[in-house]
């Protein structure tokens, strides 16, 4: 189905291959829950950045996906105090409290996987030297 614009239904079409891929990665047959995995861990990592860089990822994001990562920001000056990767998770298994996930470290790490294939090196360098050492042990060794 087209919207008739090229700009929507690029992003339609791109937004789908993230969660493709990502379905394939996490070996997912529910596209609705691969999407719930990327909303709260793209939300899980918004919140943990200071504002600019919060900025600076989304920017990189593709449209439809960028408008899920900003739905219900709140802007504020500094991240959270709490800064464990216990309450990183713990924001992300909220999002599945009647579908609980059995290992939500290994699906973050494949989100984190993605977005490393899909942002630039250098944005996902920013992003990870502004997280807490606990969050950033998540990301991929090699990018």
């Amino acid at each position: 189905m087209s919207t008739g614009l090229s700009t929507f239904d690029e992003t339609v079409q791109l937004s789908n291959q993230w969660l493709n891929e990502l379905m394939h990665a996490v070996d997912w047959e529910e596209k609705q829950r691969t999407y719930r995995l990327l909303r709260a861990t793209l939300h899980a990592l918004r919140d943990r950045l200071p504002a600019h860089e919060a900025v600076q990822l989304g920017a990189q994001l593709p449209m439809l996906i960028r408008g899920l990562y900003y739905d219900g920001w709140r802007l504020k000056d500094r991240p959270p105090t709490e800064r464990t990767k216990e309450a990183f998770l713990a924001h992300i298994e909220a999002a599945f409290e009647r579908d609980p996930n059995a290992d939500t470290e290994a699906l973050v790490k494949e989100v984190f996987n993605l977005l490393t294939r899909k942002i630039s090196k250098g944005e996902i360098d920013d992003v990870e030297h502004a997280l807490p050492a606990e969050v950033r042990a998540l990301w991929p060794l090699a990018h």
